[in-house]
């Protein structure tokens, strides 16, 4: 239990409305968008500026506080969980557009900004910014740089992580630090090293981002197929046929009857899946493209092919993709999204694999992803006052995970592990490895007080002790 002459000083330095101590209000901090798992904070604090930041700390760490930062809370793993952490250190007061820099090609924003908010501030003279997660209108900046996050344009564009030029980071005992900044920085990336890593490094409060310009010209095509198998075989063709499209994303038959009954944007709910391929650049070949990729989708017996005629339709359409995971309440009063990868020509073999452990679990999985990357998210279905449900979750959940690593793939593409993940990281990682990740951490937190409990299995957890299907040398 944190002493009063903490709870005072805290509001001493960011004042008494930015500190959260009663009980009823701290519920809204007991998770993130993953649920299975929920702990309230003793107390949330919200700083609003880097000098903030460094004052609450400083206290901390001269009082020997664990703490636990946290942006939007949409993250999708537990990773603002407090786990052994009282305090919360909440960055959403911290939301300016510090710099829009056109000449060269960057902004450096807070990191409470919304990310939403840096396109919208640049779009009208051409610019965007390109990771964008299906949570965009929500989730911050700061959030994104945790996770690493991605969203359905990365695959032609790339994830978080290629668009950070440089961060401000507030280590544990309150040294300001400047990593990166400009394009090309000799040394180490240690720009690079703070994305992804879960805020376990101390907390970020400034970004500079990347600009990209806006293509020139966009089509978005609608594929309708009678399978999921016809689906992901074009998928594979359209990549085998030279083409990255800005977007290449899937939803099954489950999730398309969600959606449409949300939207009403006339998905076929008979459908076993759908496509949205997304083509953007200059507007000369265009055309050409999107012929062959309408005939790679004939080729793979495709119901329909619909093209986007204005940009009104276009938007109608991400919307509902994007929206996809809000529609499934529909379904369901709970539901628990995975974050598997598989190499792309293995999407067939996930998802009969995700069907066949529904089904021994007895439970509804619909499926939305990001196909041209491999990227899966199968939802699983359920109701959290059954404890019995709940656990056939998790232990689904698992199984998925695992079956990804055995094809190949990856434990998360872009939800990052937080508590969610903890047990499954022995699947990619040998012990060695796990001790080398542990130790870096250590440069930046020594005392293990900045996010404690996430990402790496502590001694006496319990966690997989398979042999690791692959050794990752580091």
């Amino acid at each position: 239990m944190l002493r009063g002459e903490v709870l005072s000083a805290l509001r001493k330095i960011v004042g008494e409305a930015a500190v959260i101590a009663r009980p009823a209000e701290l519920r809204v901090y007991e998770c993130d968008g993953y649920t299975l798992k929920k702990s309230a904070p003793e107390v949330v604090v919200l700083p609003g500026s880097t000098a903030e930041v460094v004052q609450v700390l400083r206290l901390l760490h001269r009082e020997r506080i664990a703490f636990v930062p946290r942006g939007a809370g949409t993250g999708l793993s537990g990773g603002c969980l407090p786990v052994g952490a009282p305090v919360m250190v909440g960055l959403s007061r911290m939301n300016r557009i510090v710099e829009i820099d056109l000449e060269n090609q960057r902004v450096v924003v807070q990191a409470g900004v919304v990310n939403q908010w840096v396109t919208n501030a640049v779009k009208d003279r051409g610019f965007c910014y390109a990771p964008d997660p299906s949570s965009q209108l929500a989730c911050t900046i700061g959030g994104n740089v945790a996770e690493n996050s991605g969203g359905p344009h990365t695959l032609k564009y790339g994830v978080t992580t290629n668009h950070v030029l440089g961060v401000e980071l507030v280590l544990p005992d309150g040294e300001v630090v400047q990593l990166g900044g400009l394009d090309d920085v000799p040394g180490y990336d240690l720009t690079g090293l703070v994305v992804g890593a879960e805020g376990t490094f101390g907390i970020v409060t400034l970004v500079t981002l990347r600009l990209i310009r806006q293509a020139e010209s966009w089509k978005t095509l609608l594929a309708i197929f009678e399978t999921v198998d016809d689906a992901t075989a074009t998928v594979s063709g359209i990549i085998a046929a030279g083409m990255i499209p800005a977007a290449l994303e899937m939803m099954d038959q489950l999730i398309v009857a969600a959606v449409e009954a949300a939207f009403h944007f006339g998905f076929p709910t008979d459908a076993g899946a759908v496509l949205i391929v997304e083509l953007d650049g200059l507007a000369a070949g265009l055309d050409e493209q999107v012929q062959r990729v309408v005939e790679i989708c004939n080729l793979n017996h495709a119901r329909a092919v619909r093209i986007a005629q204005d940009e009104a339709e276009r938007a109608a359409l991400w919307k509902s993709r994007k929206r996809a995971f809000g529609a499934v309440g529909r379904l369901a009063p709970n539901y628990c999204t995975q974050d598997g990868v598989v190499p792309r020509t293995k999407v067939p073999e996930i998802l009969c694999r995700i069907t066949e452990i529904g089904r021994r679990y007895q439970l509804r999985i619909g499926n939305v992803f990001h196909a041209g990357d491999g990227n899966i998210h199968p939802i699983l279905l359920y109701d959290e006052r059954d404890p019995d449900q709940v656990h056939r979750v998790l232990d689904a959940g698992r199984e998925i995970l695992e079956a990804c690593v055995a094809l190949g793939g990856s434990v998360t593409g872009e939800h990052g592990i937080g508590v969610e993940k903890i047990a499954q990281m022995p699947l990619l990682f040998s012990p060695a490895d796990l001790d080398v990740m542990s130790h870096l951490r250590q440069v930046f937190d020594p005392d293990v007080r900045c996010n404690p409990g996430k990402i790496f299995p502590t001694p006496g957890a319990c966690v997989e002790t398979k042999r690791p299907h692959r050794q990752v040398a580091l």
